[in-house]
C-alpha cells in the first residue's frame, strides 16, 4: 500500500494540475455520501413479478437442507443471477476462495451445470477433503502473492472469481490485483463482504472507476476518445450492498465514439 501510495504522489508532483483535480473530488465524496445518509425514498409501488425469471442458484439454496454447508447473504443470490447466468451451461472455470464447509463448491457445479470446474482455494488444509473430479482445492493465503504465482501457472485461466475469503481489504486488494489479469474476456469478479462505511478495498476499486472514466480525446468529424488498456479489458464494474462486481469485455473495444445520426439539430 506504501508504494501505491508513493507512485500516487510522484505522479501527483510531477502534475500538479492532476493533483488539484483530484483534491477538488474530496468534497463530493463527502457531499455524496451525506446525501446518502439523508436519502428518502419513495414508498414501495406493488409490482407483479409473476413473469420475473427464475433465480436457479436462489431455488438450490433455498431448497438446500442437508450437507456441506452454505453461508451467504440472500441478497448475494440476485446478484449472482444477474452476472453470472451467461456461464450456465458452458464450458466454465470457477473459482472460490474461501472454501469453509464445502457447500458453495457443490452449488456453484449445479449452478453451471456439467461443463463446469470448480477451483477452490483455502487457508485450511483439511479443505482438501472436498476434491472430486470436478473441484480441485489450492491450499494457501490469499494475501500471499507467491501462493497466487504458483497458482496461475497451474491454472491457465478462470472465468468466475467468487471472493469470499478473509474478507480483510489487504487481503481483497492484494487478490483482485494478481487475479484481474488471469481472468479470460468475458469473465467476471466477484467479490463478496466489503462491509463497511469507507471502506478501504472499496476505496481502491473507486481507482477502477476513475480509470474507466478516462478520456483521450482525439480530433476529427465525430467525437472520439483512445482506449487504455485498463479499458480495453474490463467492461464494468458494479457495487451493491457488500459486494463488487467487475466485468471484463469479450471483445476488446479500440476505440469509444460518439457519432452524430439524423438530420434536424437545434441552432443552439
Amino acid at each position: 500500500m506504501m508504494q501505491s501510495l508513493r507512485a500516487f504522489l510522484t505522479a501527483m508532483k510531477n502534475n500538479p494540475r492532476k493533483l488539484a483535480k483530484t483534491m477538488t473530488t474530496v468534497p463530493d465524496v463527502c457531499n455524496g455520501f451525506q446525501f446518502a445518509q439523508d436519502f428518502k425514498a419513495l414508498p414501495r409501488a406493488k409490482s407483479d413479478l409473476s413473469c420475473a425469471p427464475r433465480n436457479v442458484i436462489w431455488e438450490y439454496f433455498q431448497n438446500y437442507k442437508e450437507g456441506p454447508g452454505i453461508f451467504k447473504w440472500e441478497h448475494y443470490f440476485d446478484i449472482y443471477q444477474r452476472h453470472l447466468a451467461k456461464f450456465v451451461g458452458r464450458k466454465v472455470d470457477v473459482l472460490e476462495i474461501g472454501i469453509y464447509s464445502g457447500g458453495s463448491l457443490k452449488m456453484w457445479r449445479s449452478y453451471f451445470g456439467e461443463k463446469c470446474h470448480v477451483y477452490g482455494v483455502d487457508i485450511q488444509e483439511a479443505c482438501k477433503a472436498y476434491e472430486d473430479e470436478h473441484v480441485t482445492v489450492f491450499i494457501g493465503d490469499q494475501a500471499d502473492r507467491n501462493f497466487w504465482r504458483t497458482f496461475k501457472s497451474n491454472v491457465q485461466g478462470i472465468d468466475v472469481v467468487v471472493d469470499d475469503g478473509g474478507h480483510r481489504p489487504e487481503q481483497q486488494q492484494i487478490t483482485l490485483e494478481e487475479l484481474l489479469g488471469h481472468i479470460r474476456p468475458g469473465g467476471v469478479y466477484v467479490c463478496e463482504d466489503v462491509h463497511g462505511v469507507f471502506n478501504n478495498f472499496a476505496g481502491f476499486v473507486m481507482g477502477f472507476v476513475h480509470a474507466l472514466n478516462s478520456c483521450d480525446w482525439v480530433g476529427g468529424p465525430i467525437l472520439r476518445s483512445r482506449v487504455t488498456q485498463f479499458q480495453s479489458a474490463i467492461h464494468s464494474i458494479h457495487f451493491y450492498p457488500y459486494v463488487i462486481v467487475i466485468e471484463k469485455h469479450f471483445e476488446s473495444p479500440s476505440m469509444f465514439t460518439a457519432p452524430k445520426h439524423g438530420t434536424e439539430w437545434q441552432p443552439f
